[in-house]
């Protein structure tokens, strides 16, 4: 256990990352202590557009809203939208790679299809397409980016299966007489859930970007809730009078998903086994 210990405290990546995701992840959770006022109710335009200071530690913005607090509220938003997409992309991923490596054939050929097809639709205008349909909204949101984003867990893990099949263990499994479901999902899924936590933890980086850049378009979370990316578009016009007001909600975005990508590349040190470990 204490070697393991080492091993994980060695990559700086990995510790530096997780260290950024809890302090997130505490804040969204804890954000009604955390938070000195109310995000929505809080406006007083006799302080609107203050700058950073004793008492507004990332200034105000047009409307007398405390920033910062609008920040550790906007967390729940991109950590949830992050989160719960980005388990629906790996959940779909999952079963349909799986299904696609283990039978093969026709099945395969069509999902191996429909994910090049995916993969290459840029994820942004795909889920704008699907924003344009259902319109704008924080569940739309769920909705969009929870199809959008799949296709490389599917790819992933139809190639760790297609390797995994012909393996002992699984050669095995099918001469106790175990049945195909039960083989796929107790036999070869633990086996290649490595990369796909890794390809998934990526994703919830890379939904967070996508939720935020909707939110500036004005297709994602709308106000007055207070969304990281909303919270850019209602200040892009206000960058060299009032800076702060985009300034720290970008840092914010920044940090996360720099955060969720150093923890992602910290896992797959850890987890690949192709990976030298010093």
């Amino acid at each position: 256990m204490r070697d393991k210990l080492k091993k994980i405290f060695r990559r700086k990546n990995l510790v530096l990352g997780g260290m950024i995701v809890i302090l997130v992840s505490v804040m969204a959770i804890f954000a009604p202590l955390l938070a000195p006022y109310h995000p929505i109710d809080d406006a007083d335009l006799m302080n609107a557009e203050e700058p950073p200071s004793s008492r507004f530690w990332c200034g105000t913005d047009s409307q007398g809203r405390d920033i910062l607090s609008r920040i550790i509220y906007g967390s729940r938003i991109s950590l949830s939208i992050g989160l719960v997409t980005q388990l629906v992309n790996t959940m779909i991923g999952i079963v349909l790679g799986l299904t696609a490596g283990f039978f093969g054939k026709w099945w395969d050929d069509l999902v191996m299809g429909l994910t090049n097809i995916m993969l290459s639709i840029p994820p942004m205008i795909f889920a704008l397409a699907i924003m344009a349909l259902l319109g704008p909204g924080f569940i739309n949101v769920f909705i969009a980016l929870g199809l959008t984003n799949w296709a490389y867990s599917c790819r992933i893990t139809r190639s760790q299966v297609l390797a995994a099949r012909s393996m002992n263990y699984v050669i095995a499994a099918r001469a106790l007489g175990y049945g195909k479901i039960r083989i796929m999902f107790t036999q070869i899924l633990p086996n290649v859930i490595g990369p796909i936590i890794v390809i998934a933890t990526l994703g919830v980086a890379y939904a967070i970007l996508l939720e935020a850049a909707l939110s500036f378009l004005g297709l994602g979370t709308q106000p007055p809730n207070p969304s990281w990316g909303g919270m850019l578009a209602t200040a892009r016009d206000q960058f060299f009078t009032t800076p702060w007001i985009s300034v720290f909600p970008g840092v914010a975005i920044f940090i996360t998903v720099l955060g969720l990508n150093l923890f992602g590349d910290g896992l797959r040190d850890i987890l690949d086994p192709h990976v030298t470990r010093k």
